[in-house]
């Protein structure tokens, strides 16, 4: 069993199509920056630092946790072996942008990407029962994004969708279609938020093999055809 240190809706349904059994529960954690942290450095430890709150919560917190098909674990199986934390962060010139505090920042964050290509990070960490970190991988993609019109930004903002996501956008929100998918070469999952070939990779050296292709399971679901997942499978990205 996989115990998902986050309650992001979207990294539930990545997960989902590993076909391992997973719980999932929030860890919350101070997310702000450290004096002269750099993105990948960021990312590596608050994912670190959610998979151990995370993994503290589910051993001691409550009785029974609701795992996506919403059965019922006891606590018992609730500290399964591994606990899997995430972060991703959406960078624009060296400049990291979060999830946007209201409508003018993410209109803001819109209008700065619109048109050029950035960068989303996201780490993930493994740690075990015992709560040392067995794992910590990390995936950059390069993100380009269409040149959206002002109107399409107000009517996205007006959806409420933008407000939960870091650079106030998703890739996989297909009433705005923000990225340019012709020009798209790397990680979609990643920009989603779970680098799931990466995680794949990680859980591999552990002696983990996945129940389900997850290469296939991720682009029949996500209708993007990855040209980078044999690569990271085999470590070289």
């Amino acid at each position: 069993m996989l115990t998902l240190a986050s309650a992001s809706p979207r990294r539930q349904e990545l997960l989902r199509l590993t076909g391992w059994e997973i719980v999932s529960r929030s860890a919350d954690v101070d997310e702000r920056r450290e004096p002269g942290e750099g993105p990948e450095q960021l990312t590596r430890r608050l994912a670190t630092a959610k998979a151990r709150v995370g993994r503290s919560e589910l051993v001691l917190g409550a009785d029974t946790v609701v795992v996506p098909d919403n059965k019922m674990l006891g606590k018992s199986a609730a500290g399964g072996e591994l606990v899997l934390g995430a972060d991703t962060v959406v960078v624009l010139d060296n400049e990291i942008l979060g999830k946007p505090a209201g409508q003018p920042e993410a209109r803001g964050m819109l209008r700065a990407l619109r048109g050029r290509t950035h960068r989303v990070i996201s780490s993930i960490a493994l740690v075990d029962g015992a709560g040392r970190e067995v794992a910590l991988d990390t995936c950059v993609s390069e993100v380009p994004m269409r040149e959206y019109s002002d109107a399409e930004i107000e009517r996205y903002l007006a959806s409420g969708s933008p407000f939960d996501k870091a650079g106030a956008y998703g890739i996989q929100d297909g009433g705005f279609n923000p990225v340019s998918m012709d020009q798209m070469h790397d990680c979609f999952a990643n920009v989603m938020g779970l680098p799931l070939c990466h995680l794949v990779r990680s859980l591999r050296k552990l002696g983990y093999e996945p129940p389900a292709d997850v290469p296939a399971a991720c682009q029949a679901h996500t209708g993007y055809v990855c040209p980078v997942y044999p690569v990271i499978l085999r470590g070289e990205q």
